[in-house]
């Protein structure tokens, strides 16, 4: 062979095997586990995220070996990358997030809707979980259309919520996750026969949950709530105003009060039950499910009053009469001075 054409031959040979060993290297580079992590990571797709965002996420956030195969992956196939929140795994390779991120094959969010006091509080979770605007699901709250259209209004639209994980996507609209509620709502009534305890109380959804919340915030202890909840009922059948602590907090807007005085009772508010009887015009919070239930299942007894015990526990004295009841709002008063509590 001659010499000339020995050369060649290596020199096809070596570029062989160059371009052997690329392929291989590439290959390699994209189906061999990509991501440095030990457990699950996320990245997160805006309308406005840039492909050199969601590689920065795949770098920073989900640690990428290398993203040198991304390049190649591009002019195979166009790329338009979906708005959602994409699981990364650890065994994961870059042909597979690269096929997850283009479908669109989203993660779901655990979202754990809160027994908040205000609406507004539930906004900032769910801006907190969701591809969702705290201020404008805030003001969608607030707007008398907006819940007339789920059969709400603003005063009772916290009924419609019941506090429970579920499953959705990041990227799920309010419109969405209103209906999803819905669904959730009439399942939850559904079960365990609370519509038919709910009719025998003579009560809608809405006023069981309206005395729910106020029985949530009188008592932390669940023990206690079918004893609160009962005692109340039997106020509404009697006609006697609830006078709960809690209904003029929410009045004055001040969740923080731990005192309430004289001025307090007289402030007119449709929510103070010291002066309106009945129940007030919707929940003072998104009622615990334990509260629900405890309304739904109160304990039958002739309590009519009942006050904070003076060992601060957390916990009532029940009384059945006025005498009775005012000589434990003293004892409870005077710890209340005791402790400098105004």
């Amino acid at each position: 062979m001659k010499k000339t054409t020995r050369n060649i031959l290596i020199a096809v040979l070596a570029v062989a095997s160059l371009a052997i060993a690329a392929v291989l290297w590439m290959a390699s580079s994209l189906l061999r586990p990509n991501f440095n992590i030990t457990e699950s990571a996320y990245v997160y797709v805006r309308p406005s995220t840039t492909e050199a965002d969601l590689l920065q996420q795949l770098s920073t956030d989900a640690h990428a070996r290398s993203l040198a195969g991304w390049k190649l992956l591009r002019k195979l196939t166009d790329f338009h990358p979906r708005a959602g929140r994409y699981a990364i795994q650890p065994d994961d390779n870059l042909i597979a997030v690269f096929r997850r991120l283009r479908n669109g094959q989203q993660a779901p969010v655990r979202l754990t809707i809160p027994s908040v006091r205000r609406l507004s509080r539930l906004a900032g979770t769910l801006s907190e979980k969701l591809m969702l605007d705290s201020t404008e699901v805030a003001e969608a709250f607030g707007d008398s259309t907006f819940a007339a259209s789920y059969g709400y209004t603003t005063a009772t639209l916290p009924a419609l919520f019941i506090p429970n994980t579920y499953e959705v996507y990041w990227t799920i609209t309010l419109d969405a996750l209103m209906q999803r509620m819905q669904r959730e709502n009439d399942s939850f009534w559904k079960s365990d026969g609370r519509n038919e305890a709910a009719q025998r109380l003579g009560m809608s959804h809405n006023e069981v949950i309206t005395l729910a919340s106020i029985v949530d915030e009188e008592t932390n202890a669940t023990s206690e709530k079918p004893r609160v909840a009962g005692l109340y009922l039997n106020r509404l059948r009697l006609g006697m105003p609830l006078q709960a602590d809690p209904t003029v907090k929410f009045a004055i807007g001040d969740d923080t009060l731990r005192r309430i005085l004289g001025s307090h009772l007289r402030i007119a508010n449709p929510y103070n039950t010291y002066l309106n009887t009945g129940l007030p015009p919707g929940p003072i919070r998104i009622a615990s499910i334990s509260g629900i239930d405890a309304v739904l299942k109160a304990e039958r007894h002739d309590y009519l009053y009942f006050c904070a015990k003076e060992d601060f526990s957390g916990t009532h004295n029940f009384a059945r009469t006025f005498a009775e009841h005012q000589q434990n709002a003293r004892r409870y008063q005077r710890a209340l001075n005791e402790r400098g509590i105004k």
